[in-house]
Protein backbone atom coordinates (compact mmCIF):
# COMPACT_ATOMS: atom_id res chain seq x y z
CA UNK A 1 0.00 0.00 0.00
CA UNK A 2 1.31 3.48 -0.78
CA UNK A 3 -0.24 7.11 0.78
CA UNK A 4 -0.16 9.67 -2.53
CA UNK A 5 -2.50 12.51 -3.40
CA UNK A 6 -5.28 12.88 -6.15
CA UNK A 7 -4.77 15.44 -8.65
CA UNK A 8 -7.43 17.31 -6.74
CA UNK A 9 -5.64 17.22 -3.35
CA UNK A 10 -7.45 14.02 -1.75
CA UNK A 11 -4.45 12.02 0.12
CA UNK A 12 -5.69 8.41 -1.06
CA UNK A 13 -4.12 5.30 0.05
CA UNK A 14 -3.20 2.76 -2.86
CA UNK A 15 -3.32 -0.83 -3.13
CA UNK A 16 -1.48 -2.41 -5.68
CA UNK A 17 -3.66 -3.54 -8.20
CA UNK A 18 -6.87 -2.33 -5.83
CA UNK A 19 -8.86 0.67 -5.67
CA UNK A 20 -8.11 3.69 -3.60
CA UNK A 21 -9.30 4.40 -0.40
CA UNK A 22 -10.32 7.36 0.49
CA UNK A 23 -11.07 8.01 4.47
CA UNK A 24 -13.73 10.37 6.04
CA UNK A 25 -10.46 12.23 7.73
CA UNK A 26 -8.73 12.72 3.87
CA UNK A 27 -11.55 15.00 3.40
CA UNK A 28 -11.89 17.07 6.59
CA UNK A 29 -8.05 17.53 6.06
CA UNK A 30 -8.59 19.40 2.63
CA UNK A 31 -11.65 20.85 3.14
CA UNK A 32 -11.00 22.03 7.12
CA UNK A 33 -12.92 21.42 9.90
CA UNK A 34 -15.40 23.92 10.20
CA UNK A 35 -18.38 23.08 11.21
CA UNK A 36 -21.60 25.84 11.76
CA UNK A 37 -23.56 25.32 14.53
CA UNK A 38 -27.08 26.87 16.09
CA UNK A 39 -28.58 26.28 19.31
CA UNK A 40 -31.71 24.62 19.64
CA UNK A 41 -33.74 28.08 20.86
CA UNK A 42 -32.34 29.91 18.17
CA UNK A 43 -35.01 31.11 15.55
CA UNK A 44 -35.36 29.13 12.37
CA UNK A 45 -34.85 32.84 10.45
CA UNK A 46 -31.41 33.04 12.15
CA UNK A 47 -30.39 29.62 11.41
CA UNK A 48 -31.76 29.99 7.43
CA UNK A 49 -29.55 33.29 7.08
CA UNK A 50 -26.43 31.74 8.68
CA UNK A 51 -26.58 28.53 6.24
CA UNK A 52 -27.37 31.50 3.19
CA UNK A 53 -24.09 33.22 4.30
CA UNK A 54 -22.00 30.30 4.76
CA UNK A 55 -22.84 28.55 1.90
CA UNK A 56 -23.67 25.50 3.52
CA UNK A 57 -27.24 23.22 3.69
CA UNK A 58 -27.31 21.88 7.37
CA UNK A 59 -26.49 23.26 10.75
CA UNK A 60 -25.22 21.05 13.61
CA UNK A 61 -28.10 21.92 16.39
CA UNK A 62 -25.37 21.96 19.95
CA UNK A 63 -26.36 22.15 23.40
CA UNK A 64 -22.77 23.61 24.71
CA UNK A 65 -20.56 20.75 22.98
CA UNK A 66 -22.83 18.16 22.79
CA UNK A 67 -24.91 17.26 19.08
CA UNK A 68 -28.72 17.36 20.31
CA UNK A 69 -29.69 17.44 16.49
CA UNK A 70 -29.30 18.83 12.72
CA UNK A 71 -31.23 21.19 10.57
CA UNK A 72 -31.08 21.49 6.94
CA UNK A 73 -32.49 23.22 4.23
CA UNK A 74 -35.10 20.79 3.82
CA UNK A 75 -36.06 20.55 7.11
CA UNK A 76 -36.99 24.16 6.59
CA UNK A 77 -38.91 23.29 3.49
CA UNK A 78 -40.49 20.68 4.90
CA UNK A 79 -41.55 22.11 8.33
CA UNK A 80 -41.74 25.86 8.21
CA UNK A 81 -42.50 26.96 4.43
CA UNK A 82 -44.84 24.25 3.54
CA UNK A 83 -46.59 24.69 6.82
CA UNK A 84 -46.92 28.24 6.54
CA UNK A 85 -45.07 28.86 9.89
CA UNK A 86 -42.72 32.08 10.09
CA UNK A 87 -39.85 31.43 10.10
CA UNK A 88 -38.65 34.59 12.20
CA UNK A 89 -40.77 32.94 15.61
CA UNK A 90 -40.15 29.50 14.96
CA UNK A 91 -37.66 27.76 16.84
CA UNK A 92 -34.95 25.23 15.48
CA UNK A 93 -35.94 22.81 18.30
CA UNK A 94 -39.00 22.35 16.85
CA UNK A 95 -37.56 21.31 13.30
CA UNK A 96 -34.54 19.86 14.18
CA UNK A 97 -33.55 16.33 13.14
CA UNK A 98 -32.80 14.97 17.05
CA UNK A 99 -31.43 11.55 15.82
CA UNK A 100 -28.22 12.61 14.09
CA UNK A 101 -26.23 9.76 12.21
CA UNK A 102 -22.54 10.50 12.62
CA UNK A 103 -19.87 8.95 11.68
CA UNK A 104 -16.23 8.65 13.03
CA UNK A 105 -12.54 10.01 10.42
CA UNK A 106 -11.68 6.38 9.81
CA UNK A 107 -14.54 5.28 7.76
CA UNK A 108 -15.00 4.90 3.93
CA UNK A 109 -16.25 6.84 1.91
CA UNK A 110 -17.91 4.14 0.71
CA UNK A 111 -18.89 3.22 4.06
CA UNK A 112 -20.43 6.70 4.06
CA UNK A 113 -22.59 6.65 0.60
CA UNK A 114 -24.00 3.52 2.06
CA UNK A 115 -25.13 4.81 5.32
CA UNK A 116 -26.24 8.15 3.32
CA UNK A 117 -28.05 6.20 0.77
CA UNK A 118 -29.95 3.88 3.26
CA UNK A 119 -30.98 7.04 5.86
CA UNK A 120 -31.76 9.23 2.91
CA UNK A 121 -29.63 11.80 4.43
CA UNK A 122 -27.31 14.53 2.86
CA UNK A 123 -24.84 15.45 5.49
CA UNK A 124 -23.04 13.14 8.30
CA UNK A 125 -21.50 15.29 11.20
CA UNK A 126 -17.74 13.71 12.35
CA UNK A 127 -16.98 12.59 15.44
CA UNK A 128 -13.96 11.47 17.76
CA UNK A 129 -13.75 10.34 20.87
CA UNK A 130 -17.27 11.97 21.32
CA UNK A 131 -15.75 15.52 19.89
CA UNK A 132 -17.77 17.06 17.10
CA UNK A 133 -14.56 17.09 14.34
CA UNK A 134 -15.68 18.18 10.91
CA UNK A 135 -19.04 17.47 8.90
CA UNK A 136 -19.01 16.02 5.44
CA UNK A 137 -21.95 16.08 2.72
CA UNK A 138 -22.72 14.25 -0.04
CA UNK A 139 -20.60 16.58 -2.38
CA UNK A 140 -17.98 16.02 -0.46
CA UNK A 141 -18.12 12.15 -1.10
CA UNK A 142 -19.03 12.17 -4.53
CA UNK A 143 -16.06 14.73 -5.43
CA UNK A 144 -13.64 12.26 -3.70
CA UNK A 145 -15.18 9.23 -5.36
CA UNK A 146 -14.62 10.80 -8.97
CA UNK A 147 -10.75 12.23 -7.80
CA UNK A 148 -10.31 8.76 -6.58
CA UNK A 149 -11.22 7.26 -9.81
CA UNK A 150 -9.70 9.60 -12.17
CA UNK A 151 -6.15 9.17 -10.41
CA UNK A 152 -6.52 5.30 -10.72
CA UNK A 153 -7.07 5.71 -14.29
CA UNK A 154 -4.40 7.92 -14.42
CA UNK A 155 -2.27 5.42 -12.71
CA UNK A 156 -3.54 2.66 -14.95
CA UNK A 157 -3.11 4.29 -18.20
CA UNK A 158 0.69 5.23 -17.13
CA UNK A 159 1.11 1.79 -16.22
CA UNK A 160 -0.28 0.36 -19.49
CA UNK A 161 1.79 2.47 -21.65
CA UNK A 162 5.01 1.87 -19.57
CA UNK A 163 5.18 5.34 -18.35
CA UNK A 164 5.94 4.48 -14.68
CA UNK A 165 6.76 6.66 -11.96
CA UNK A 166 7.54 6.69 -8.84
CA UNK A 167 4.90 8.55 -6.40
Amino acid sequence: MISVKTASGFLCHVFIFGAAMTIVRHILEDKGRQVWSVRRDDKVYDAIKLMADKDVGALVVLDGSKIVGIVTERHYARNVFLKGRASPQTRVDDIMERNVVCVGPDRSIEECMALMTAKRLRHLPVTENGALVGIVSIGDLVKSIISDREFMIEQLAHYISGNHRPD
